[in-house]
């Protein structure tokens, strides 16, 4: 005779019954917060990254050092004038002397011109790709107009972080593989001591006429569920750590820092985690129990 399999409690009763019972559903939910978490910092840093090599490390920054105050102005207008008829200059933009004064106050007071200490001036310029290629040539036409000027090339500095921030992203996409495999494993495990401790129960069955796919069902479906909930749990703490951690950047107001935050692209990326973890949880219980039927007769 062949059984219907219709999901009865009778059946369910081959995996651990109920909601979160057991201990597969809380594994699974810590496997799904580290992978999170490793899946949010590993894009995260894919952002940052692209942003250190985009727009900041094509960025210059103009140093006027000219201790006449009035000298000092009129180069820095005659730079920000060259700079911005140039070919491949984005934006120009001075960065306001109370912004200098803050960064330097920590080391000359907070009235350094004042006691005759010369403050330079500033300029921040965007430049396009091949404008950078051609930094050379920025440079000869701002000292032209500006011979006290100094040019400062963002990406020169950035080029070590750009490196260290592409490793941490391969070390971080290892990490999510490394937490998808131990799903795996513990899914792989689960099953084998199901099957191991209700071995009478499936040869009968198999004496009614059940075979090894319908099976196989009763054992996915347990784990389907397992999986999904314990993975909704686990990306829930993940995201409310992540929101906090977020706040903590936000409130350093650091540029650089601010640019690791995660756009949309990736919560939707991180949202369908747990749909994935659930799948492949399914697809591995599935080729497990069938696997060992077939050794088992």
């Amino acid at each position: 005779m062949t059984l219907p399999f219709s999901a009865s409690p009778a059946e369910r009763r081959l995996l651990t019954e109920g909601r979160l019972s057991g201990p597969m559903p809380w594994v699974i939910a810590i496997m799904m917060f580290l992978t999170v978490l490793a899946a949010a910092g590993g894009l995260a840093l894919n952002h940052a990254a692209r942003n250190v090599t985009g727009s900041i490390a094509q960025r210059i920054t103009v140093q006027i050092v000219e201790a006449n105050p009035d000298a000092r102005e009129q180069q820095t207008r005659a730079a920000m004038t060259a700079l911005g008829r140039m070919e491949g200059v984005t934006e120009v933009v001075r960065v306001p002397d109370a912004e200098i004064d803050a960064l330097i106050e920590p080391w000359i007071g907070a009235a350094g011109e004042d006691e005759g200490i010369p403050v330079p001036t500033m300029i921040d310029a965007d430049l396009t790709e091949a404008a950078h290629a051609q930094l050379e040539l920025v440079e000869e036409a701002v000292l032209a107009v500006a011979p006290a000027a100094r040019v400062d090339d963002h990406a020169q500095f950035l080029a070590p972080l750009a490196g260290l921030i592409g490793s941490l992203t391969w070390l971080a996409l290892a990490l999510v593989l490394l937490t998808a495999s131990a799903l795996a494993a513990s899914v792989i495990l689960a099953v084998r001591a199901a099957l191991n401790t209700h071995r009478a129960t499936i040869e009968v069955l198999h004496l009614m006429g059940a075979t090894d796919i319908q099976i196989a069902r009763l054992f996915q479906r347990r784990i389907a569920l397992d999986a999904l909930l314990g993975g909704i749990v686990g990306f829930l703490c993940a995201i409310i750590v992540l929101l906090l951690l977020g706040q903590r950047i936000g409130a350093v107001g650091s540029e650089l820092l601010g640019s690791a935050r995660l756009p949309i692209t990736a919560w939707l990326l991180l949202a369908l985690l747990p749909i994935v973890g659930a799948i492949m949880s399914t697809l591995v219980a599935r080729f497990t129990v069938i696997g060992v039927l077939r050794k088992m007769l």
